[in-house]
This record gives C-alpha cells, sequence and structure tokens, in this order.
C-alpha cells in the first residue's frame, strides 16, 4: 500500500480547508492542499471533491475578509463617535478627527486643514501618516490644488492621481511636496459649519486608485459630524475663555452637549431614528418626528401643518429652516437626502445652540439610517447567498447548517415549505418584502433566486403558506400587483422540492392563473405537459385539438364543449351523458355528430381522444381564476 493509501485517497485532507480557514491562512495554502494531494497520488474523485471544497473555502475567505473590513470601518467610526463625546481640547479632538478619519477608508495618509481667511489661504493643522515635514507645515493658498479648491468651494473632489490631473492649479511648491509624500489619489471633503467652509478632511492613497460614491458620502458625512464637534469644542473654549458669563447660554451648551452624548449612546447601541427623536425630544423640549423622503412617517410623534414646504430649503442650506410653528432639519449624507427631522410643540423660540442640536441630531439620523441600510444590504446579500447555496444543493451541509445558525434562521427537522412567487415587474420589491416579513416571524429565510421570490417557511399545509404570502403582500401593497405562488413541502432534501415549486409556478403562469396559488395536486397532469412549455404553446395545443369546437359554440351559443366533457366523465356513454346534462339522447347523438363533423371522423380514435380530453382539461385549468 502506497503512502497514498486505498484508491489514492489522503488521510487528513477532509478538513484541511477548515484548519486553513480557522487558521487565517494565506491563499497559497489554500492551494497546496490540492497539490499535495496530487503528488500523493490522490484519485480523480478525490481530487475533484477537494477542488469543489478548495473553491467553497476561497469564497468564504473572501466573505470573511469583506466582514472584517466592514466591521473595522464600523468600530472607526463607532470609536470617532466616543472620542468626539470625551474630548474638549481643540488640538486633541482635531488629532482624533484625522486619525479616526485614515482608519476609517483606510489610506495612507489623513489630513485637515484649517482656513486663514484673513491670509486667503489653508494651512495643515493635523496630520496622521505623513512622511516629511515640509508637507505638515504647508499652506495653500485658497482655490490651489485640491485641498485649496475644496476649501474655497466648500464642495468634495477627488482625484485618482493628482500629479496627471490638469483639473487642478498646480504650484511648484505644492507638487514638489505631494511628490515627497509619494501621494497619488486624493479625496477631499469640506469642513462646514453654519454654511461657511472653515477647512477640509482629506484622504490619500500612494497608489492610483477610484473612490467609490460610498468612500466620499462616508467621508462626507464623516467631517459633517466631525464640523459640529470642532465647532462645540471651539465654543467650549469660547466660554472657557469668557468665565462662563452667561449662565442662559451655559445651560443651553450644556444641554446641547448631554444632547450629543444621548445621540452617541444611540449611534454606538445600533439604536433607530425612533430613539434619535426620543432623545431630541426630550433636550429640546418639543415632540419630533422622523420622515423618509418620501413623506412616510418612520419614527417620532406625527408632525402637524404643511412643514414638507421647508424641507427643500433645509436640503439646501444643510440648517434647521422655520415652517410656522414647526422647525425642519433634513438628514443628509453627501448629496443623498435620506430623511427629514421636524421638531413641533415647542411653546417658545428655537435659541441658536438648539438649531445646533437639531442639526446634530439630523446627522446622528442620518448615520443611523446609513447604518441601517449596509445592515440590511449585507443581510440581503448574504440571505440571498445562503438560500442559493440551500436550494442548489451545492454546499457544504454542515457549513450550511452553521451559515444557517449565524444568520438566525432555524429550520431544523420540522416540516418546510418552499413557496417560489413572482408578482410581475411593478410588485416584485413588496413581494420580496411581504416574503422577508414572514421569514424573519417564523425563523425562515426568503430571497430573491433565478428570477422569482423564494420562501422557506416551517408548515407542513404548502398550500396555506403561500396563500398567506399571497394575501399579506396584497393586503400591505394593493399597487404590487396579483401575487401567483408555486409551494411544495421539502421531504428531506431542499433541491427537489424546490424544484417542484418552481415547475408549480411557472405552470400557473403559462395557464394565465395570476395571483393564483398551488402545489403539484391542484395542477394535476398539467404540471407534467406544461412545466417547459409558455402561454403560446399551450394556446396553440388548445386550438389545434378544440380550436373548431370551441370557435362553434363561442359563434352559435351552443354546447359542443360542455357535451364532450359530461361524455368522457360518463366513460363514452350517450344515456349518462344525456342525463348528466339534462337532454334528450338524441341531443347528445346529434351534439357530438356535429363535433365529427367540426374534428373529423377520426376523433373518437385512443390517440385523438387523450389529446381531446387533455385539450378540455387545459381550458377547464384557464377559467379557474
Amino acid at each position: 500500500m502506497t503512502a497514498a493509501g486505498r484508491d489514492g485517497e489522503v488521510p487528513g485532507t477532509g478538513d484541511a480547508f477548515l484548519d486553513l480557514l480557522y487558521g487565517e491562512a494565506p491563499l497559497t495554502e489554500f492551494d497546496g492542499v490540492i497539490t499535495r494531494a496530487s503528488a500523493a497520488g490522490a484519485s480523480e474523485d478525490r481530487l475533484a471533491e477537494l477542488r469543489r471544497q478548495h473553491a467553497v473555502a476561497v469564497r468564504l475567505r473572501e466573505l470573511i475578509a469583506r466582514q472584517r473590513v466592514r466591521e473595522a470601518e464600523l468600530t472607526a467610526l463607532y470609536e470617532t463617535a466616543r472620542d468626539l463625546t470625551a474630548i474638549r481640547e481643540l488640538d486633541t479632538i482635531l488629532a482624533a478627527i484625522v486619525r479616526r478619519a485614515r482608519q476609517l477608508l483606510n489610506a495612507d495618509m489623513t489630513y485637515l486643514s484649517l482656513n486663514d481667511e484673513a491670509e486667503g489661504a489653508s494651512y495643515m493643522k493635523v496630520t496622521d501618516g505623513a512622511l516629511t515635514q515640509e508637507f505638515r507645515s504647508l499652506r495653500l493658498p485658497l482655490g490651489t490644488g485640491l485641498l485649496g479648491l475644496v476649501a474655497q468651494t466648500g464642495a468634495p473632489y477627488f482625484t485618482e492621481d493628482y500629479q496627471a490631473d490638469e483639473r487642478f492649479v498646480h504650484r511648484g511648491y505644492i507638487d514638489e511636496a505631494v511628490a515627497g509624500e509619494h501621494i497619488r489619489a486624493i479625496l477631499g471633503v469640506p469642513l462646514v459649519v453654519d454654511g461657511r467652509v472653515i477647512g477640509a478632511l482629506l484622504a490619500v492613497h500612494r497608489t492610483v486608485r477610484r473612490f467609490p460614491s460610498a468612500e466620499v458620502q462616508l467621508l462626507t458625512s464623516f467631517a459633517a459630524h466631525a464640523a459640529v464637534a470642532l465647532e462645540n469644542a471651539r465654543l467650549f473654549a469660547d466660554l472657557d475663555e469668557a468665565n462662563r458669563t452667561l449662565t442662559a447660554h451655559t445651560t443651553a451648551i450644556e444641554s446641547a452637549a448631554r444632547a450629543h452624548d444621548l445621540l452617541t449612546d444611540v449611534l454606538l447601541g445600533g439604536g433607530s431614528v425612533g430613539e434619535v427623536a426620543d432623545v431630541l425630544a426630550g433636550v429640546l423640549d418639543g415632540e419630533v418626528a422622523v420622515y423618509d423622503p418620501d413623506g412616510e412617517l418612520v419614527g417620532g410623534t406625527p408632525a402637524p401643518g404643511p412643514w414638507r414646504s421647508a424641507v427643500e430649503e433645509s436640503v439646501a442650506s444643510g440648517r434647521t429652516a422655520r415652517a410656522g410653528a414647526v422647525w425642519v432639519a433634513a438628514a443628509v449624507a453627501g448629496a443623498e437626502h435620506l430623511g427629514t427631522l421636524v421638531l413641533h410643540g415647542r411653546g417658545t423660540e428655537l435659541r441658536e445652540v438648539e438649531h445646533r442640536t437639531l442639526e446634530r441630531g439630523a446627522v446622528v439620523t442620518a448615520l443611523v439610517l446609513l447604518f441601517a441600510r449596509s445592515v440590511a444590504e449585507a443581510e440581503e446579500r448574504l440571505g440571498g447567498e445562503l438560500l442559493a447555496d440551500l436550494v442548489d444543493g451545492a454546499a457544504d451541509p454542515l457549513l450550511l447548517r452553521e451559515r444557517l445558525r449565524r444568520h438566525g434562521v432555524a429550520l431544523g427537522d420540522r416540516p418546510l415549505v418552499v413557496a417560489a412567487a413572482s408578482a410581475g415587474p411593478d410588485g416584485r420589491a413588496a413581494l420580496h418584502r411581504g416574503a422577508v416579513r414572514i421569514a424573519r416571524a417564523e425563523r425562515g429565510l426568503a430571497a430573491e433566486h433565478a428570477g422569482a421570490v423564494v420562501l422557506l417557511a416551517p408548515g407542513a399545509d404548502a398550500v396555506d403558506v403561500g396563500r398567506r404570502l399571497r394575501d399579506a403582500v396584497e393586503a400591505a401593497d394593493a399597487g404590487s400587483g396579483r401575487v401567483t405562488v408555486g409551494v411544495a413541502v421539502a421531504d428531506g432534501e431542499l433541491p427537489p422540492a424546490y424544484a417542484d415549486a418552481r415547475r408549480c409556478l411557472d405552470v400557473l403562469l403559462t395557464l394565465g392563473r395570476q395571483g393564483d396559488v398551488s402545489d403539484q395536486a391542484g395542477l394535476g397532469v398539467a404540471r407534467l405537459l406544461l412545466g417547459t412549455s409558455g402561454p403560446d404553446e399551450l394556446a396553440a395545443f388548445v386550438d389545434r385539438t378544440l380550436g373548431p369546437v370551441l370557435a362553434w359554440d363561442e359563434r352559435r351559443g351552443t354546447a359542443l364543449r360542455a357535451t364532450l366533457d359530461a361524455w368522457f366523465a360518463t366513460g363514452c356513454q350517450v344515456r349518462s351523458t344525456a342525463e348528466r346534462l339534462h337532454v334528450h339522447p338524441n341531443t347528445v347523438v346529434q351534439r357530438l355528430d356535429r363535433v365529427g363533423e367540426l374534428l373529423g371522423p377520426a376523433w373518437r380514435e385512443p390517440g385523438r381522444s387523450l389529446d381531446l380530453q387533455l385539450a378540455l382539461r387545459m381550458v377547464q385549468l384557464q377559467a379557474v381564476r
């Protein structure tokens, strides 16, 4: 016996990829498993299995890596919010802003500049990751270079390769400082307070690269949050110098700081926009409502009055806007309007610092909504991949069980229903939302897969689950259209049940039975005949087989089709047919003779007779709507 063992098997390779995943091994070691197995004489079947395991392991490794990057970004932002809450000293808070911004974007260097309006320049205040003293002491005239342009215009800019980018005004000493740092790609966003640009926050890479819109939006939101915190720190410094002579103003500042702390706690705790509204209502002595961009209430207490007229002004200015007895603050990330805060129910005017508090609440609301969107997108992507692996049967069962556990899905040994649903292009989003709601309530799983919305949910009555899905979607969204659902109960393996559910859905759509729910039993022989056919093929078959009879009935108002149905149902007995139709036997004979004239004398032969019965059944099924 060779070192490879019997049939070329290699001992110990079954768990090799799991061990490498747990050990965070480099990609070359994953490739080495197959190389070593081949060298040891493993069989072709074994090598094929190892290659499949290798592909799954590499996908998992990439997924874990992406998740860690996302966790690192969230950690950086959370730590920044905590630092901004605790730090009051100006230089320390600036250093925290730059350090966290670098961590947030995983940049080679970050730096923050402040504007000197008297000199008309923007100067480096804090850098993190700089290599040269020349760069740390750089001053740029407003409008010069990317930093000077951002500081002057108050708009974000980025470049994939600064030295080769002719959009910016280049100066020799600036380009030399940039070259000394080996800077290539730059992203800059403004620090804006009260509509005034006070500086810029920039992230740098020493390689040529693009900046995705998500990075621009995140850094812009971070800069807005940092600008408010920077102004707050300056305000504290001014108050310290003035010995806190204005008691009322001091009280307002402390209230704003308390609001900032509470809002930060909501952010760090993964809170909702409703919690943000509760915090603001408490510190601003009023009621706060949070609306989505379409004007739907998503948190807080509904606001009265025509507040919508002030939304556009707040979005454009970045400040609160007045609308009668209410104040409006838009939650904006970059150029995207994510939501609107409406403060109402106050008996007094808002002081300036309270305006700032409401605006800070809008910034936190934007961050909460961005985080929720990111989590939802990640859950949808991972849930879709998990469902695809389940119904396609391509993944390792042990890994699938672990992924189900981590996703919060408890399928277990319970009877499981597979539902494949369609609502047309206009209703797909509503259908997906409805399936996700049911999946969460039942600890099941729902996602779009291969052009349909697929729901896996516990239950023994597949048709009942399908009807609950259809009714829930149509009740929640009247514009979703008619929801059609094919269902099956999984008996052991999921892939066969999924295939049955999809076949039922296809047959229902082929028959034109939109809005129906059915399993295989409800379709009978139609599922076998129409599983791969469409409506055109079905219409052609019915017309070819039964068309003259149907046309005769339609023109003359006769009942030849009904007579054929009864005749076949009674075993081709004239008297029994007459009794079923409540007509004289001679009438039946006359009608059957007419059928013969229309279809030809061979219509009673077994082959033609079977085609006729199938066509009649298809017509009956199409009538069930």
